[in-house]
């Protein structure tokens, strides 16, 4: 066989492989696209989902809940990019699925066992993070923040020399920071519950150990505050929520590694090839 025979053998996969990415690619795009649309056309039951914390928290207040346009644009481009985060979920598990179909030929089965866990847990998690920051962390966030509403109010009537409002200081939002700040909440905190994902993967690969873990306790602690002071919505609270949420996370993330060490550590054992981790 030439040189050349074997150049052209070896790029017939290469284009097989390209063919096969090109069409899970446009599948893919396909679905988000379907979904995009979809959620485009039938926004209004999406947007009083999405806005029920704040309404909520007004509703308690004694206010209507109002929200501005502040711009003549903001409708349209808040409600194309509420249809584009509602068709990405609604199409994820098309798109992973064309992910899986891509990947999977190209694995053996053992390797086949030990991504398809991460795969179904990485949404699991995130969607678990979205749910947290829905019903814990929003109404909480948002109550705090309006209670400054009446700090003002009173500080308004102290220092006014002229009766005050008979409303005083009122919240009209504006939409488009609104959407912003709920989707901020959202997307910090499903992507914080992808901690355990992202370690325990690591862990199973063996990069990274439960040892080494518990060694840099006090240097995850610091280096999730900061991860919270950059990805959390500007506030304390809600900086110091995420903390305490993504912390037990890496504990739980600890214990998972020590469970695949030890069936690790059983199964080599039963093979003979388990060899004794220097302590020093």
């Amino acid at each position: 066989m030439t040189t050349t025979d074997e150049m052209e053998g070896s790029a017939a996969p290469l284009i097989e492989h390209l063919k096969e990415l090109r069409y899970r690619i446009l599948m893919s795009l396909a679905a988000f696209l379907a979904g995009v649309i979809l959620c485009f056309i039938e926004w209004q039951p999406i947007w009083t989902v999405l806005s029920h914390p704040i309404c909520d928290a007004l509703a308690a207040r004694g206010e209507a809940c109002t929200l501005n346009m502040i711009r003549p644009q903001d409708g349209f481009f808040v409600t194309l990019r509420l249809a584009m985060w509602a068709g990405f979920v609604l199409s994820f598990p098309v798109i992973a699925f064309q992910l899986w179909r891509f990947v999977a030929p190209g694995l053996y089965k053992n390797e086949k066992g030990a991504f398809l866990p991460f795969l179904l847990a990485s949404p699991i998690m995130f969607c678990l993070g979205g749910i947290f920051a829905y019903y814990g962390v929003m109404p909480l966030a948002f109550n705090f923040f309006l209670s400054y509403q009446d700090q003002f109010n009173a500080a308004m009537e102290a220092g006014a020399k002229t009766p005050p409002l008979p409303k005083g200081l009122v919240f009209t939002g504006s939409l488009e920071a609104f959407f912003s700040l709920t989707m901020q909440f959202i997307l910090a905190f499903g992507l914080c519950f992808q901690l355990p994902v992202l370690l325990t993967l690591l862990g199973k690969a063996g990069i990274i150990g439960s040892k080494g873990l518990k060694a840099t306790r006090k240097y995850a602690i610091v280096g999730i505050m900061l991860l919270s002071s950059m990805i959390a919505p500007p506030d304390v609270t809600s900086m110091l929520i995420l903390f305490a949420v993504i912390y037990p996370l890496y504990e739980v993330s600890i214990w998972i590694i020590v469970v695949f060490e030890k069936q690790r550590e059983a199964q080599e054992k039963a093979d003979g090839t388990w060899v004794e981790p220097d302590d020093e």
